[in-house]
């Protein structure tokens, strides 16, 4: 597997070190043990994949190769680079702008641009239509494109799929700049329609099984399909694709329905097997974190990463069916008084608990879930656990810890 040149400063002391262990002893990933870390007086389950994935470290060396390589320009990201307020906010203090929000509103006007300016793709990619709109303006996206692998692998698929006269279905969030990107990219071969969910998937089948009339579609897929779309046509051989960070699993049942109600008792073959498009690094992610709960429920758990980052908030909706889950962005949140600022998914919003610390039993030594997204530095990651630890008084130091975890084995 490629390394890349990111800045020191993402890395960790304790964090960096555990992943390069676990890597080393188990370099086929087959092992989603958790690595268990006793401090004395609180113990740690950190899963066994977490933060910077393949994906994000390769737009972070591009990036941060392009602020080198340009110190005389004015360098510009098509929105933000990845979802993490940390790493956005280190970019926009070295001088790096932003064309765009994460909604798709303009942040800098279309005439400011110069065809001598740096413009950097991030790594969600971008449309067929904003490449366009650049390349009338006379900018270079090739040289800085971050794309990530995995998303054009995506792009590529749902391209063959329109060659084989396909329907491409892409489970995402509409609104996702992924999504965006992706559905831009399919609707140019084959006719596309994105659902969000597994309930939007059940409201397809009822279409495709004749369980509701094909002239209600465009009320319940409004804004949703690609130019030109015609339902009882196009909804005969279809294929489905997936925004990479949505749950893996919910990916699967979503292509298992939708086969079931395409082909049903019609002729095989009228839906194309895609699971192939599914990223590694989310699913990785995602059964590293059930492998920590079936290691053991945690008494709590903490899910680190920016609150607008899909595979991460899908991480805190795995975790906190089985306990009490805190999704913050970063250790600031764990606030001087004792009480802990965390996203509420179902919410939507910021909320302030009191910290789990603060009733917990005499001699009770708790038992925390730590993991994060796959945009999350290590180095955030540290500083929440050493955060958390100024919370229960008389823990041993970091350097105890690694070093009777180094010399026990790979995990706990």
């Amino acid at each position: 597997m490629r390394t890349f040149d990111i800045p020191a400063f993402y890395r960790s002391h304790l964090i960096s070190r555990i992943k390069q262990a676990r890597k080393q002893a188990d370099g086929m990933k087959k092992d989603f043990q958790p690595t268990v870390l006793d401090f004395g007086t609180v113990r740690f389950v950190l899963a066994r994949h977490f933060g910077f994935c393949f994906g994000v470290e390769n737009a972070i060396e591009i990036i941060y190769r392009a602020l080198a390589e340009n110190p005389d320009k004015r360098i510009f990201l098509l929105s933000q680079m990845i979802h993490n307020p940390e790493v956005n906010a280190d970019l926009a203090d070295r001088g790096v702008q932003f064309l765009f929000s994460t909604s798709g509103a303009p942040l800098t006007p279309w005439e400011a641009l110069r065809p001598e300016d740096v413009v950097v793709v991030p790594a969600f990619g971008t449309t067929l239509e904003m490449e366009q709109r650049l390349a009338d303006l006379g900018v270079d996206l090739a040289r800085y494109d971050t794309t990530c692998p995995f998303v054009e692998k995506v792009w590529k698929r749902s391209a063959k799929l329109g060659e084989e006269a396909y329907t491409v279905v892409i489970h995402g969030k509409p609104e996702h700049e992924e999504t965006r990107a992706t559905f831009s990219h399919a609707a140019a071969s084959a006719p596309a329609l994105v659902i969000r969910d597994a309930e939007e998937a059940e409201r397809l089948c009822g279409f495709i099984e004749g369980r509701t009339p094909w002239s209600q579609f465009f009320e319940v897929f409004p804004d949703r399909t690609s130019a030109g779309f015609v339902p009882e046509r196009d909804l005969v051989r279809v294929g489905v694709v997936n925004q990479t960070t949505m749950l893996a699993t919910e990916t699967q049942a979503i292509s298992d329905r939708i086969r079931q109600a395409i082909e049903g008792a019609q002729t095989a073959g009228r839906f194309a097997n895609t699971r192939d498009t599914l990223c590694y690094a989310t699913l990785d992610n995602q059964q590293a974190t059930e492998g920590a709960l079936a290691w053991g429920v945690p008494d709590w758990a903490i899910v680190v990463g920016g609150y607008n980052s899909s595979n991460t908030s899908h991480l805190v909706e795995l975790i906190e069916q089985r306990a009490p889950t805190y999704f913050i962005h970063n250790e600031k949140c764990i606030l001087d008084e004792g009480s802990i600022e965390h996203f509420d998914l179902h919410a939507g919003s910021v909320v302030v608990s009191p910290g789990p610390w603060s009733h917990r039993a005499p001699g009770q030594v708790p038992t925390v879930l730590l993991t994060s997204g796959a945009s999350c530095p290590d180095a955030t990651v540290e500083r929440v656990l050493e955060r958390v630890l100024q919370c229960y008084p008389g823990a041993k130091t970091v350097e105890e810890v690694w070093a009777a975890w180094s010399t026990q084995g790979t995990a706990g």
